[in-house]
């Protein structure tokens, strides 16, 4: 097949290294991709979605696969589905499921489908009113997409308040906290699931769990995620079915209700308390790092599966994965998350050691190639990945292939996949 693939991460590059890796030869094409994603195929330089439309067609292209949440919420498969071209991801409609955390809350509302208490208004006085009714640490979000960022675990009162006040002033967000959420705060372990959609069907992968704060012990600011690992022990069949039951079938059947099918990557945060699955979010992609990890775990042809769902039909075919263990381990550049690094060039060591070079890979990310030369310009530079027969194994040889990275001001975390050991 001729596969586009849109976004510039980790993600991106960790779905064409697993297509790839398919005994098929497939063609690539990224809009605009990294400076990595061009040993694995073409960039492109097409930032207009209509324009982007006609390159698919003049080019039969037979499949787009969209990664991040900008496009999705901008209705990218609207566009594409007009030229009859195949695409996987949500429509625009759809995609409000993440585009609008109000629009979210209010629907798991509306179907039952289990969430933390809340209150969703651009009213200082009613959101103060029901802070006061709440215990700290409160929640507090903002409604639009703010790139992983807009949630505030707030650890008193004031604070709540203060942050409320930042985000209606469009201080903190801009217009993607003119609305904002105030909810109860849950006490458990969270997880990360993803459910690939067709509409009606779904095929639900491991869970994994991801590590949100920039420093050792969950300490420091949140991130777009500095690892993640899966498929987590903290998940049981039981528990796997709970998410099926209340969380999952309700949103494909009330999704369908609206008169908006959900196709495409479902993320569902899941707070685990008492051994009850609630809903924090949803994320209308795959989630980065997650996607890292779950790729090379997939054992059948992931191209199908983004096929055959972006064509209603994921019920022919049976998705497998192997029986291993992966952790991913985010490099990020200097100044991450509070702003821009200087570019670095990246080192990458020679692997001599047979078990890292055929157990470990990197997934590139935020980088950039300059006379052949590899330079971490992004926050997130890149994912070091490592499989293994355990979760420690696979820790193990994550932080063996991270040892063989260089590049200036790199930051990581060494505690990866630790709540699991």
């Amino acid at each position: 097949m001729k596969i586009l693939i849109l976004g510039s991460g980790g993600r991106e590059y960790s779905i064409a290294r697993a297509i790839k890796n398919e005994e098929e030869e497939h063609e690539l094409f990224f809009q605009p991709g990294n400076g990595a994603t061009n040993n694995l195929g073409t960039n492109l330089d097409i930032k207009d979605y209509n324009d982007l439309a006609a390159f698919a067609k003049k080019n039969e292209i037979d499949l787009t696969i969209v990664g991040p949440e900008a496009p999705l919420v901008d209705g990218v498969v609207d566009i594409f589905k007009a030229q009859g071209l195949t695409i996987f991801g949500p429509s625009k409609e759809a995609a409000q499921l993440e585009g609008s955390k109000v629009y979210m809350k209010n629907f798991l509302a509306k179907y039952n489908i289990p969430t933390a208490k809340y209150i969703e208004s651009d009213s200082i006085e009613d959101l103060f009113r029901f802070t006061n009714t709440l215990q700290a640490p409160i929640v507090v979000k903002a409604d639009g997409l703010c790139g992983g960022k807009g949630v505030i675990i707030a650890q008193s009162h004031d604070e709540a308040k203060k942050a409320i006040s930042e985000m209606l002033s469009g201080k903190s967000f801009g217009d993607a906290g003119k609305k904002v959420i105030v909810e109860e705060f849950l006490d458990g372990y969270e997880l990360s699931m993803f459910a690939v959609c067709d509409g009606k069907d779904y095929i639900l992968l491991p869970a994994a769990q991801d590590h949100k704060r920039l420093l050792d012990g969950d300490k420091g600011p949140n991130t777009g995620g500095m690892g993640a690992y899966a498929p987590t022990p903290l998940v049981d069949e039981t528990l796997y079915q709970k998410v099926r039951e209340r969380i999952i079938r309700p949103t494909l059947e009330g999704m369908q209700q609206e008169g908006a099918p959900f196709e495409g990557v479902l993320f569902i945060g899941i707070m685990v308390v008492n051994g009850e699955p609630i809903t924090l979010e949803f994320n209308v992609r795959f989630g980065d790092p997650e996607c890292e990890i779950l790729m090379p775990l997939m054992t059948s042809s992931v191209s199908d599966m983004f096929y055959k769902a972006a064509t209603n039909r994921l019920g022919e075919i049976k998705v497998e994965f192997s029986d291993q263990y992966a952790v991913g381990v985010v490099m990020a550049s200097e100044n991450y998350p509070y702003g821009p690094s200087t570019p670095a060039e990246i080192i990458l060591d020679d692997v001599k050691h047979k078990e890292i070079e055929e157990n470990t890979h990197i997934s590139f990310a935020g980088v950039t190639m300059e006379d052949g030369k590899l330079y971490a310009t992004g926050g997130r530079v890149l994912v070091c990945v490592g499989l293994g027969e355990s979760i420690k194994e696979a820790r193990d040889r994550a932080y063996m292939r991270c040892g063989q990275v260089h590049f200036a001001g790199k930051k990581l975390r060494t505690d990866i996949a630790y709540q699991a050991l």
